[in-house]
């Protein structure tokens, strides 16, 4: 067991036949481990969400948290905002990941009580009244063409003055930036103790379905949508977390 609490991540260990990587329960089950040890300065990111948060909820609103997995944004949210009046929405397709986090909550019952919980697929997902929506790692694994009309969903469902989150693996145009930062991100993994063959095995399993963009198609496609101060407020290797505001 690790630290948090979740089994130690060795899905990867053992040579294995070519597959997709899936959300599913053997996913969920050592998810804490998997997402702290891949991916760089996670825990600063979960907690600056729960600062944003605070500082973005409006009274009689929502935070929504699309792909919440195991629900740390949602909780480092629900943990610091106070607001009299707001409720949390965490929205995530897969069964294993919701059912985990509903009972994670049924033990916090400081927080529970402003979360709603909801399994189903975020590109069906009503949005409305919402001053912060936070996509964790999400939108990278959502279709390419079906981004653009997700992210106008959530541009019409939020209060105007609401902050959108969103982190992503990252692309860079510069060849030799993106091929140097990929390998210092392959030697940290290997600093958390993930083995060559896990690492080359899970980037083979992620290849067909994650699909990550630079910070320029980001801006792009955001501001065509009607966001406005968008930047870059946390970057690490070939990870990045972003603000844009409606």
């Amino acid at each position: 067991m690790t630290k948090s609490g979740s089994n130690k991540d060795r899905l990867f260990a053992e040579k294995m036949l070519p597959g997709d990587f899936v959300f599913d329960d053997q996913v969920a089950n050592v998810f804490d481990d998997m997402i702290n040890r891949s991916v760089p300065g996670y825990s600063t990111i979960i907690a600056m969400i729960g600062v944003l948060a605070e500082r973005y909820c409006q009274e009689q609103s929502k935070i929504y948290d699309l792909g919440c997995s195991l629900g740390a944004a949602t909780m480092a949210a629900a943990d610091r905002v106070s607001c009299a009046d707001y409720s949390v929405v965490a929205v995530d397709n897969s069964a294993a990941m919701i059912q985990r986090l509903e009972t994670r909550l049924a033990t916090l019952p400081a927080i529970s009580s402003h979360i709603q919980c909801r399994c189903e697929d975020l590109l069906d997902s009503e949005i409305s009244d919402a001053s912060v929506v936070v996509l964790n790692f999400t939108l990278q694994f959502v279709p390419l063409a079906e981004r653009a009309s997700l992210l106008e969903k959530i541009f019409q469902g939020m209060k105007p003055g609401g902050v959108l989150i969103i982190s992503e693996k990252i692309v860079f145009p510069d060849e030799k930036l993106d091929k140097l930062f990929i390998e210092m991100y392959h030697s940290f993994k290997e600093n958390m103790g993930y083995s060559k063959l896990e690492i080359s095995q899970k980037r083979a399993a992620l290849e067909n379905v994650l699909l990550p963009e630079s910070i320029a198609a980001h801006r792009q496609r955001l501001k065509q949508i009607g966001f406005h101060s968008f930047d870059v407020w946390f970057q690490c290797f070939n990870f990045a977390s972003m603000l844009a505001f409606k």
